[in-house]
C-alpha cells in the first residue's frame, strides 16, 4: 500500500495550514506528518530545485484541485434542466477559485494524464471536464467509498471523449423510438379527448432509455426484467417497450365491460402486463411491469420482492440473470418513506436484488407543488447516496446522452452489483393529467413549456443536420405510424370487453381462483408419526463439532422433552410445521422485526455459536433434497419489508411465504401493502398470492400499542374470499394452519392473529398424535358438555377461551358450552349452524372478546348469527384499544368474565347467574330458568 495514502484527497491549503502547525510545534501533528514534513525539508535542503520549478509544481496541484472539483461538484454546473435556468451555486468552477487565471490556458500540465488526455494544455482539461462534467449529464459519485468504483467510473467518463458515440443506424433507431413514444401519446390525445392517462409527454426520451438498457442487459447476460413504475407513462411504456398490443390499451378506454378475466378490474393506467421480447440482436428478454396503485412508491418493495424470489428459485441465485428496473416521480421519490425502507434493504442478505436501476421522471412538479416546496434536498434523488450509489442527472431533450447514462448504468449494475439512479430532467406537458390546468400554479413554467418542442422533433431536427434523415422521410413515418394506429383503434372498436391478461401468469397457471365451496374442504394436512418425529429429532439436535451457549443446550434438551413427554407448546408446533413443508418439497420464507429468535423468545429457529459469529439452522437440515428454509431479522421497517414479502410471495406460488409483525399493532404501518395488495388485487388485477401474516395479538396489560392487531379492520375488508382471518387457539391447529395454506391448489392470503401468553400456557399444547393424524379445524365445540344440560352456549375466539374455561371449571358451569371460532373469514356457517342445531336447548347465545365493543369480531359475527339473537359481552367502546394500567386491564379483564359468569344477587343464593337477574314479577321465571344451585 502507498506509505502516503493519508494525503488521500488534501487539499494543497489544508496542507500548508498542517505545515505551518508543524513548523510551530512538531509534536502537534500527527507522526506521518511529521516524517512527511522532515522528508520535504530534507529535499527542500538537498535538492533544491528553482522558484519557477516551485510554481509549475504547485500549478499542477492546483490543476490536480481543480480536476477534482470538477468530479466533486460538476454536477451543480450542468446544463441539465431543459425548461429551466439551474440554481446557482458558490464557489463556481472558475479558475480564479483554484489560484488559476487566464494566463495559465495554454500552459501544458501533466494532471491531464488523470483524466486520460496525457500531459495537455489547461485549456484542453477544462474544455475535456466540461465537456464530462457540465453538459447534457452529471455525475454524483465522488462520496463512494470504494476506490475501485470511482476508479471504474472515472476512467468510463472521462476517457473516449472523441469516440463517435452512435452510427447513423443506431440514430435512426433511437429516433424511432421516439417516434412511437411522442406519436403514441399525440394519437390518443386526440382520440380520447378529456380522458386521464397520464401521459409521458415531455418525458418520452424515457422509452428509448428504456429500449437501451434491456439492449445492454441482454448483450451482458439479463434474461428478465422486473419493472415497477407509477402511473405517469405507463401506457405508453406497455405499448412500446412491452410490446403489449396497442389494441387492447385503446379497448380500455372504450370498453364498456371485463370479459372472465377479472372482477371488479382498475384503471387502465394500474395494470400490469408480462411478456417475452425479441432485442435487436436476437435475444429473447422476459418484461414484467407490476401493477401498481396509486400510491405512488407502494410497488417499489413488490418489485423488489418478485426479482428475489425469481433470482432464487429461477436463476440459481445467479444476481446476473434478473434486474430491477424502478421508475420514479421525483416528488415521490423525495418525499415517500418506503422509497427509503426499500432502499435500505437493497444491500441486506435477505432482500438484495443485485442492484436495481432507478430512473426518476423528474417533472419538476408534484401535483401541483413546487419542487422547492417538496423537498429539503437539493436533488430527488439524495435518498440514493445513503447506499453509496452512483447519481446521474442528464437532460431530458438530449436523448442521446440519457443512452449513453444508461448503458453505463446497466454495465455498473452488472459489474459492481448495487443500485444506480439517473435523475432524468425533464417537464409535464400538461397538468397532473390532462384535464388538469397547471398555469394556476406554475403560469411561467408553462409559459415556456408550450413553446418548447418535444424529444422527438428536436432529435429528428438534428439527424437532418447531421445529413442522416430527411425531413420528407421523417414525415413520411410519423404519417404511417399513425395510420398504423388507425388500424389498432378500428380492432379495439370491434369487441366491448376487456380482457386484462394476468400477471406472472405462467407461475400462476396450475393454480385456481376459489369459490366459497373450495375452503371448507380441508387440504391433508396429516403425516405419518414416524416421520414427523424423525424430523422432530433432526430439528432437536446439535452439531457435536459446533460450540453453543449453554442456554441453547438447555433450550434443545427442553424440546426434546416435549417430544418424549408428548406435551408440545407453540413453538414445537410451528417448527414442525416448517419442517414437514420442506421436507416435502414447499420451500418456505419467514421475515419480520427478531424473527429468527421470536419477540417472545419461543421460536428459536436461528442457533448463534458461542465462539463465532456464526448461526445454525436446524430446519436448513432436515434432509439432502429438502426445499429450501430461509428465515430473516428485518430491518425495523413494516411497509417496506411487507411490500417485499407480498412480492417474494407473488413470485413463490409453490411455497410458504411468511411475514410476522413485531407486535401485531403495528402492522398498521403497512397498511398500504394490505388494502392496495393483500385484500384488494385479486378482484382489481387478477392477482392471487398466499402470503401469510403473523400478528401476535391478545390483551395481557401491556397497554394500548401492545395488544391489538385491529382484527376488525382485516375482517372489514373481508369479502368475496380475498383473505382468510384465523384466531387458533391450539399449536396443533396452527400446525395444520400452516400446512393447509400450501397444501390447496389455490392460494389466498392467510391473516393469523397469533398468541403472546399462550406461547407458554400450560394449557395451550398438544400431542404428536394431534398433529400426525388431525387437521385444522374452522371451528372447535366444547369437548366436555352434556348437550342437554347446556343453557348458554359462548362463543369466543384466541385467548379469552383460556381464561374463560378457567372460570368454568372453577364454577363447575356444566350449562355452559364454549365454541371456538378458529376461522372467522370466510366464516365456518356450515359447522356453526351445526353446533347451533346441536345446542337446541340454548336460552341465550353470547359473544365474548376482549377487545372494546367497536373493535375486534363483535359487529362481524353480530352480522354472521342475528337469526339466533346473539349478544356481546367486550370491553367499552374506546379509541384506544386497551388501557395502560396493568391494574385497570385487570378490573376490565375481570368484568368481561364476570359477565358471563354473573354472581346471582337473588335471595336464592345461587352460584352464579346465566342471565342478568330480573326483579320483581319475573323473580320466579328467573328462579325456574335460569339458576344453577350451589
Amino acid at each position: 500500500m502507498d506509505r502516503f495514502t493519508f494525503l488521500g484527497n488534501t487539499s494543497i491549503q489544508t496542507i500548508e495550514e498542517i505545515y505551518q502547525q508543524y513548523l510551530n510545534n512538531p509534536d502537534s501533528v500527527d507522526e506521518t506528518w511529521r516524517n512527511f514534513f522532515k522528508g520535504f525539508e530534507f529535499a527542500q535542503k538537498h535538492y533544491p530545485v528553482s522558484s519557477r520549478d516551485a510554481e509549475v509544481f504547485d500549478k499542477e496541484f492546483r490543476v490536480i484541485n481543480l480536476i477534482d472539483a470538477y468530479r466533486k461538484r460538476g454536477h451543480l454546473f450542468t446544463k441539465t434542466n431543459p425548461v429551466r435556468s439551474r440554481r446557482q451555486y458558490r464557489p463556481t468552477l472558475d479558475l480564479e477559485n483554484y489560484g488559476l487565471s487566464q494566463d495559465d490556458l495554454n500552459q501544458v500540465f501533466q494532471a491531464g494524464n488523470r483524466i486520460g488526455i496525457g500531459a495537455a494544455r489547461l485549456s484542453d482539461i477544462i474544455d475535456h471536464l466540461q465537456q464530462t462534467y457540465c453538459r447534457s449529464i452529471g455525475a454524483e459519485y465522488m462520496f463512494i467509498r470504494k476506490p475501485e468504483i470511482t476508479s471504474w467510473l472515472q476512467e468510463r467518463m472521462e476517457s473516449n471523449r472523441n469516440t463517435p458515440r452512435f452510427s447513423p443506424d443506431e440514430r435512426r433507431h433511437i429516433y424511432n423510438h421516439l417516434k412511437h413514444a411522442v406519436g403514441f401519446e399525440s394519437y390518443i390525445h386526440k382520440k380520447f379527448i378529456g380522458q386521464k392517462r397520464f401521459s409521458l409527454e415531455g418525458a418520452e426520451s424515457l422509452v428509448p432509455a428504456l429500449d437501451a438498457v434491456i439492449e445492454r442487459g441482454s448483450e451482458l447476460g439479463i434474461e428478465e426484467f422486473i419493472i415497477g413504475m407509477s402511473h405517469r407513462g405507463r401506457l405508453n411504456v406497455l405499448a412500446n417497450i412491452l410490446q403489449k398490443p396497442v389494441e387492447s390499451i385503446f379497448a380500455e378506454f372504450i370498453g364498456e365491460q371485463y370479459d372472465e378475466s377479472i372482477a371488479l378490474g382498475d384503471v387502465k393506467y394500474h395494470l400490469g402486463y408480462g411478456n417475452k421480447v425479441k432485442t435487436d440482436s436476437g435475444r429473447e428478454v422476459m418484461l414484467n411491469l407490476a401493477p401498481n396503485p396509486s400510491h405512488l412508491e407502494a410497488v417499489d418493495p413488490v418489485v423488489e420482492g418478485i426479482a428475489k424470489a425469481k433470482i432464487y428459485n429461477k436463476y440459481n441465485h445467479n444476481y446476473d440473470k434478473l434486474a430491477p428496473i424502478l421508475i420514479h416521480g421525483d416528488a415521490a421519490i423525495a418525499a415517500q418513506g418506503v422509497v427509503y425502507e426499500t432502499i435500505q434493504m437493497s444491500q441486506l442478505p435477505g432482500y438484495r436484488t443485485g442492484g436495481t436501476i432507478h430512473l426518476v421522471i423528474n417533472n419538476q412538479v408534484g401535483f401541483t407543488t413546487n419542487y422547492l416546496e417538496g423537498r429539503s434536498s437539493t436533488y430527488s434523488t439524495d435518498v440514493g447516496k445513503v447506499i453509496k450509489s452512483p447519481i446521474f442527472h442528464v437532460n431530458g431533450d438530449d436523448v442521446e446522452a440519457l443512452i449513453l447514462t444508461i448503458r453505463l448504468a446497466m454495465e455498473y449494475r452488472q459489474k459492481f452489483h448495487t443500485d444506480v439512479f439517473i435523475d432524468l430532467l425533464c417537464y409535464r406537458k400538461y397538468g397532473h393529467n390532462e384535464g388538469d390546468e397547471p398555469r394556476f400554479t406554475q403560469p411561467l413554467l408553462y409559459k415556456a413549456i408550450s413553446k418548447h418542442p418535444n424529444p422527438r422533433d428536436i432529435y429528428s431536427e438534428h439527424l437532418v443536420q447531421e445529413g442522416i434523415m430527411t425531413r420528407e422521410a421523417i414525415r413520411e413515418k410519423e404519417k404511417q405510424y399513425n395510420q398504423w394506429l388507425e388500424e389498432k383503434l378500428e380492432q379495439a372498436r370491434q369487441n366491448n370487453k376487456v380482457h386484462i391478461k394476468q400477471f406472472l401468469l405462467e407461475d400462476w397457471k396450475d393454480y385456481i381462483h376459489p369459490d366459497y365451496k373450495d375452503f371448507p374442504g380441508s387440504a391433508k394436512t396429516n403425516m405419518k408419526l414416524e416421520k414427523l418425529r424423525a424430523i422432530a429429532d433432526k430439528i432437536n439436535q446439535l452439531p457435536e463439532d459446533m460450540k453453543f451457549f449453554k442456554k441453547v443446550h438447555k433450550l434443545i434438551g427442553e424440546r426434546q422433552k416435549m417430544i418424549r413427554e408428548n406435551r408440545l407448546d407453540w413453538g414445537m408446533a410451528e417448527l414442525l410445521a416448517y419442517g414437514t413443508l420442506v421436507d416435502e418439497g414447499f420451500p418456505v420464507r419467514i421475515s419480520g422485526q427478531d424473527t429468527e429468535r421470536g419477540t417472545f423468545s419461543h421460536r428459536h429457529s436461528s442457533l448463534t455459536l458461542e465462539d463465532k459469529d456464526e448461526k445454525y439452522i436446524p430446519l436448513k437440515h432436515i434432509s439432502e433434497d429438502q426445499a429450501d428454509f430461509y428465515i430473516f431479522n428485518s430491518p425495523l421497517s413494516e411497509f417496506g419489508v411487507l411490500g417485499f414479502e407480498y412480492g417474494y410471495s407473488l413470485a413463490t406460488p409453490e411455497g410458504l411465504t411468511i411475514w410476522e409483525a413485531q407486535f401485531g399493532d403495528f402492522n398498521n404501518m403497512a397498511q398500504a401493502i394490505i388494502d392496495q395488495y393483500i385484500s384488494s388485487a385479486e378482484e382489481k388485477w387478477g392477482l392471487m398470492n398466499g402470503i401469510t401474516l403473523l400478528l401476535p395479538h391478545g390483551y395481557e396489560g401491556q397497554g394500548p400499542e401492545h395488544s391489538s392487531a385491529r382484527m376488525e379492520r382485516f375482517l372489514t375488508l373481508s369479502v368475496n374470499n380475498n383473505m382468510q382471518i384465523v384466531n387458533a387457539t391450539t399449536p396443533a391447529n396452527f400446525y395444520h394452519l400452516l400446512r393447509r395454506q400450501v397444501h390447496r391448489n389455490f392460494r389466498v392470503p392467510l391473516i393469523i392473529f397469533t398468541p403472546k401468553s399462550l406461547l407458554r400456557h400450560n394449557r395451550a399444547v398438544s400431542s404428536l398424535e394431534e398433529l400426525a393424524n388431525g387437521k385444522f379445524q374452522e371451528v372447535i365445540d366444547d369437548p366436555d358438555v352434556d348437550t342437554d344440560q347446556v343453557k348458554r352456549v359462548v362463543f369466543c375466539s384466541g385467548k379469552v377461551y383460556y381464561d374463560l374455561l378457567e372460570r368454568k371449571e372453577h364454577f363447575d358451569a356444566k350449562d355452559i358450552a364454549l365454541i371456538r371460532l378458529e376461522q372467522l373469514y370466510p366464516f365456518p356457517s356450515e359447522s356453526v349452524e351445526t353446533l347451533i342445531s346441536k345446542y337446541g336447548n340454548a336460552i341465550r347465545w353470547l359473544w365474548v372478546q376482549e377487545e372494546p365493543e367497536n373493535m375486534g369480531a363483535w359487529k362481524y359475527i353480530r352480522d354472521q348469527l342475528q337469526h339466533i339473537d346473539i349478544h356481546g359481552i367486550t370491553r367499552q367502546s374506546s379509541a384506544s384499544p386497551a388501557v395502560g394500567l396493568y391494574s385497570l386491564h385487570q378490573i376490565e379483564q375481570n368484568e368481561i368474565l364476570g359477565k358471563v359468569f354473573r354472581k346471582c344477587t337473588c335471595e336464592l343464593n345461587y352460584k352464579y347467574c346465566n342471565l342478568d337477574c330480573e326483579v320483581g314479577s319475573h323473580r320466579k321465571k328467573v328462579k325456574q330458568q335460569n339458576h344453577i344451585k350451589s
